[in-house]
């Protein structure tokens, strides 16, 4: 259990603030520090107290320029992270695809990244607040957004101390943030979560240390692989010390639905999958497997007079190409700007809060979009790179999270029609089967 010296205790806070954050989570930490840096009034508040176990344990290469604003690439250069340089697809059958490498596509350091322990990364973030200026608590519960009208004014917040007592204030704020991640406390509150019925997802997952890792490349990468009914998936994600996070998603029904206990139905999926087999020989698990509701979800309204949602309160897409904490960090910095602008202008209006969310909604559906593809049965990653090779660029775009652009788009004119295509190439007497010449080639 954390006790930062950077926290602050419930004596040490004010009646009122500028901004408050609730949920401590990499969006939640971003938005805090930006708006903190600006010389506003932040309070940051989070629920748990670090570190704190999490699921999402690979970062996209484009949150570099986040980093880059938060003042934290040295100390992400220096931590020893596993240095994460590209994506590999193994297929239902056991074909594999060549790593998928990102610096193909644009040789700078920031085309590469980290698989990151999420209990030390959120505690950076968390820490990285403080130090920026933002009051930062933990062990605080939200009991409720206080509401002036339409408007959010603040929150009732429940502080437990040290030996157990509890302390409940409410704080005023001129603009109220919710980064509660699925919590989603003021999104539920207000009936705006819309989830996606076609993404219904669950993930089972840990840590196991020993298992194989190919760092040919310079670094590790991520490996996706389909089990041999294509019911689910795993990741494969190569940590620091020896350490690789892996994790099966499927529908919730075929995950969670009278199959035995989490462990059972992990390594029933596992038996599946023999690609991942070889790679988890005499490896040994180091952890209890956790089971994560992986709904993709949007939200109706993203944001109001005096409040703004952000990260997985916002939104949630669906792990398999990593995006959850890029999208989480980034939404954090892109609703700084809105709030430090509204509260320039003295003006926390729904209009100037929520001027980022458009813009975000627009970019991050190309992801969701892939994500479909993905899940659709009919997409051959090197196939399709092999036949559309103009489509490489922007394919690995997509994968390092280079969608705040005006280039990405154009893949799916292509894209769209070649799933069809490759779906009814299947034979209808096997839907699970995958013909001959769609074995994936080299993608370099």
């Amino acid at each position: 259990m954390s006790t930062s010296t950077l926290e602050k205790s419930p004596a040490e806070l004010h009646d009122s603030y500028d901004c408050i954050v609730m949920g401590a989570g990499p969006s939640g930490s971003t938005t805090a520090t930006l708006v903190a840096k600006a010389g506003f009034k932040v309070l940051l508040v989070e629920r748990e107290r670090f570190p704190r176990r999490h699921v999402g344990e690979s970062l996209m290469p484009d949150i570099y320029f986040v980093f880059e604003k938060l003042g934290i690439l040295d100390k992400l250069k220096q931590s020893g992270y596993a240095k994460k340089v590209g994506v590999q697809f193994v297929n239902h059958a056991g074909r594999e695809s060549a790593p998928f490498l990102f610096r193909w596509n644009d040789p700078n350091e920031w085309s590469e990244t980290w698989h990151i322990p999420r209990p030390e990364f959120d505690q950076m973030l968390f820490d990285t607040a403080a130090e920026n200026g933002a009051d930062a608590a933990q062990g605080v519960r939200v009991l409720d957004v206080l509401m002036g009208g339409e408007r959010a004014v603040g929150a009732k917040l429940q502080f437990t101390g040290a030996d157990g007592k509890t302390e409940t204030r409410e704080i005023r704020a001129k603009v109220v943030v919710d980064a509660t991640g699925q919590s989603a406390i003021l999104s539920s509150k207000l009936g705006l979560r819309r989830v996606n019925p076609d993404l219904k997802k669950a993930a089972i997952w840990g840590h196991f240390k020993g298992a194989k890792r190919d760092t040919e490349h310079g670094g590790v990468y991520t490996i996706v692989l389909h089990t041999s009914q294509r019911k689910s998936w795993f990741w494969y994600i190569p940590q620091a010390d020896d350490v690789v996070s892996i994790g099966v998603v499927g529908d919730n029904e075929y995950m969670l639905k009278g199959r035995g206990t989490p462990s059972e139905v992990f390594f029933q999926e596992v038996a599946k999958c023999p690609a991942l087999q070889w790679r988890m020989e005499g490896s040994t698990q180091v952890d209890e497997l956790v089971v994560a509701k992986e709904f993709s979800y949007l939200t109706d309204r993203s944001a109001g007079d005096g409040w703004t949602l952000v990260g997985d309160a916002w939104g949630f897409i669906d792990p398999v190409y990593s995006s959850g904490v890029f999208f989480a960090l980034k939404s954090g910095e892109l609703a700084s700007e809105c709030i430090v602008d509204a509260l320039q202008a003295n003006d926390p209006s729904a209009e100037r809060l929520g001027k980022w969310v458009p813009g975000f909604s627009e970019k991050t559906n190309w992801v969701r979009k892939l994500v479909h593809a993905f899940y659709s049965g009919g997409f051959r990653v090197g196939k399709f790179v092999k036949e559309f090779p103009h489509h490489r660029g922007e394919l690995t775009d997509l994968l390092v999270g280079r969608v705040f652009n005006d280039r990405v788009g154009g893949i799916f004119k292509d894209l769209d029609p070649f799933m069809e295509r490759m779906k009814d190439e299947l034979p209808p007497e096997d839907p699970n089967a995958e013909p001959e010449d769609a074995d994936v080639p080299a993608l370099a």
